[in-house]
């Protein structure tokens, strides 16, 4: 299981893209794309 806990993300000029992010994903395939389809 992959576990995300209390992600947060602030640009330089105070932007907050990310605030306290939880994920849980259970066992398996999974795979995360971007908008262009590279996965990163």
């Amino acid at each position: 299981m992959l576990e995300i806990s209390g992600l947060s993300k602030t640009y330089d000029n105070g932007v907050h893209a990310l605030r306290g992010v939880e994920l849980s994903i259970p066992k398996g395939m999974f795979g995360l794309l971007c908008p262009n389809s590279a996965g990163r």
